[in-house]
């Protein structure tokens, strides 16, 4: 029932697509899917998707119908596709035998796809939240496949910050006292693709606007050494916080509540839906009561077709 509730909420949205081909049939052991893929010299690559995400699909029609993407992935990994609703069983790396559904909820998947990269000890080499565009997911495989040291952008952009009339002024000052808004705060760099398409699309955005009221908003040079005083307290260099935070992409977009401690964070290409559904979920205090950032979203949309609204998860 769930499943078909899903669909029939979603049917204005694509269905996700199925994987290529060539991801590997597996019996979910992952201890053995490891060990296989480094007598290869290879990777596991662990894509966590669902039905009705248009996130899902564009990574499967467009990310991986890109000839270059296709064979770095087939010659780097071995890729394997999880449904973070699914029933199978999985032996997760530690041994530890659970379900798709259980594992996805253990290890805190919030978007889809989530795709993770298992080095060749069964560890995470590397994370990624969210849909990619392929210039900056191509990226990603290098580092993940430990090509490259780190993640670069492959696509033109501005060299300056963008600016917008909601984000605070300096000094930064981020710390919470009595009747404080929760805290935002955005993490970005001159030259990110991202970031401009970002400002351009979702920040143009009324109900994005209306939601970035509702919050103390910064934005923050992650390779700066600007400096802050933190939600705590503490007082460092927004390059060392953003280290801190573990920020290995950007724009991530960091949420924290009303006390200063952090309860969501958002990576990579959020369209505007998700990222006005990011914001709602902290600033309407859901994400105490609703612990899944995707039930939450599923929620919101049946409320807005509710009410004649129109809902598109990629426009």
């Amino acid at each position: 029932m769930r499943a078909l509730l899903f669909l029939a909420l979603f049917s204005t949205a694509a269905l996700a697509q199925e994987p290529p081909a060539w991801f590997t049939e597996s019996l979910l052991d992952l201890r053995e899917d490891v060990a296989e893929a480094a007598a290869q010299k290879k990777r596991v690559l662990i894509y966590f998707g669902q039905d009705g995400c248009p996130y899902c699909r564009r990574l499967m029609e467009v990310n991986f119908r890109q000839a270059g993407i296709a064979k770095k992935t087939q010659q780097h990994f071995v890729a394997l596709a999880l449904n973070i609703w699914g029933d199978r069983e999985v032996t997760w790396t530690d041994g530890t035998v659970t379900t798709e559904k259980q594992l996805a909820a253990r290890l805190k998947v919030q978007f889809t796809p989530t795709i993770l990269f298992l080095d060749e000890r069964g560890k995470v080499a590397l994370r990624l939240n969210g849909y990619y565009q392929p210039h900056d997911f191509d990226a990603a495989l290098d580092r993940a496949a430990g090509t490259v040291p780190h993640h670069r952008s492959r696509a033109p952009a501005s060299p300056t910050l963008n600016a917008q009339p909601f984000f605070k002024a300096p000094p930064y000052d981020l710390r919470r006292g009595a009747g404080a808004k929760p805290l935002a705060v955005l993490f970005e760099t001159p030259s990110c693709a991202q970031c401009d398409e970002l400002h351009a699309v979702a920040f143009k955005r009324q109900e994005i606007l209306e939601q970035t009221a509702r919050f103390d908003f910064y934005r923050l040079d992650a390779a700066s050494r600007e400096a802050l005083v933190l939600p705590d307290g503490r007082r460092a260099l927004a390059s060392a916080w953003a280290n801190e935070l573990r920020v290995g992409y950007v724009p991530t977009l960091v949420l924290f509540d009303a006390r200063g401690r952090e309860v969501f964070r958002a990576e990579a290409y959020l369209r505007p839906f998700h990222l006005a559904g990011a914001l709602d979920y902290v600033s309407s205090g859901a994400y105490a009561r609703e612990p899944s950032f995707q039930r939450f979203l599923q929620a919101k949309a049946e409320r807005m077709k509710s009410r004649g609204e129109r809902v598109d998860l990629w426009d």
